[in-house]
């Protein structure tokens, strides 16, 4: 069908009733495909989806809200950083509202504002957002915030009030754990941590999943070394690594710290996995290309992001609902060459003359 246009002018706004015409169905009908309700023939939602790609028909937002009392949009909460994990965090959560046939409004937070969190959600909620994800990594101390729409709490405790609250979390602790065990079962006799900072969430999961491997398995737990998840953080922790030749292990809390620790002892002489073997977190795209290619463990971002906001639109949608348990995510070990068995105890008194 040709679209007609105005006398020297742009072509008509496209409407419900012109759909209808074109479909073949009534308006009524037309509303009924585009809200996505049931008791609607698959031959005809799909002559109404066409007729409405064909004229470039896009249901008029506001009229949709009055009618449904929603606005189909969903906001989110999150630190203002290009670190990996907030902005892999905000990408997932993007593309799961898309798939989810809702519009994302984003508010951002600064490290260290304890009332960011709070002006963040205000924002969102005087936009009239009909849900709310937390993607806020620190513990800025705000204690108990009440919100009157449901709420998705990814990684973070949940310290929401709400209609519902659900949570979505990828298991660092349990990520942190395997990282560990893997240098463990390698036949290191412990091994080192080298933390984040402990003001956000995910750096105290990893350091719990590291205690937790020690002590399954019987090793001593060494002094932590906490970094700030920079790679200058993970170099001087090297520096300060590197002039103890006990250590043979370092599970460091992520990827770029675990680089820079890296630099500092083969600088230092100590060969990576020879002397020394590392582990990062997280799985960054350069980890694969860096010499040695790095030893980590993947985040998976996507499927934790896209799973939390289908449980978020059922609460959304259908409030009375009883929610499944959210899946555990599968651990991704991605084995690389920074690690490998200890090197061998020197035998007392082999080679003294």
């Amino acid at each position: 069908m040709t679209r007609l246009a105005r006398p020297g002018g742009s072509p008509p706004t496209p409407r419900s009733v012109d759909v209808a015409r074109l479909a073949g169905v009534s308006q009524k009908t037309v509303s009924r495909v585009l809200n996505d309700e049931p008791y609607v023939s698959a031959d005809v939602r799909r002559r109404v989806l066409d007729a409405a790609a064909e004229l470039g028909y896009r249901r008029n937002q506001a009229a949709r809200a009055l009618a449904s009392g929603r606005t189909r949009s969903i906001g989110v909460v999150t630190l203002g950083s290009a670190l990996y994990g907030p902005a892999s965090w905000l990408l997932g959560i993007e593309r799961a509202v898309r798939k989810v046939g809702y519009t994302l409004q984003v508010a951002t937070t600064i490290e260290g504002d304890p009332g960011g969190i709070a002006s963040a959600l205000a924002s969102l909620l005087d936009q009239g957002v009909d849900g709310v994800v937390i993607s806020e990594p620190i513990d800025e101390g705000v204690g108990l915030i009440s919100v009157d729409v449901p709420v998705l709490v990814l990684g973070a405790p949940p310290t929401f009030t709400a209609p519902q609250v659900v949570t979505a979390r990828v298991g660092a602790g349990r990520l942190a754990r395997a990282a560990t065990e893997h240098l463990l079962e390698l036949g290191h006799a412990t091994v080192h941590h080298l933390a984040g900072p402990q003001r956000w969430y995910s750096a105290r999961d990893r350091l719990a999943g590291w205690r937790e491997a020690l002590r399954a398995h019987g090793a001593d737990e060494p002094p932590v070394v906490e970094g700030d998840w920079s790679a200058a953080s993970g170099y001087a922790a090297g520096r300060e690594l590197a002039g103890d030749g006990t250590v043979t292990a370092v599970f460091a809390a992520n990827d770029d710290m675990a680089i820079g620790l890296i630099r500092a002892q083969l600088e230092a002489g100590r060969r990576v996995p020879e002397d020394i073997s590392v582990v990062g977190f997280d799985d960054i795209p350069v980890a694969a290309y860096v010499t040695p290619p790095l030893t980590t463990v993947r985040q998976p971002f996507d499927e934790v992001a896209r799973q939390g906001l289908a449980l978020l639109v059922q609460v959304i949608e259908k409030p009375d609902a009883e929610l499944p348990p959210a899946p555990d995510q599968p651990v991704e070990l991605v084995v690389r060459s920074s690690t490998a068995p200890p090197p061998p105890r020197p035998i007392p008194g082999r080679g003294r003359h």
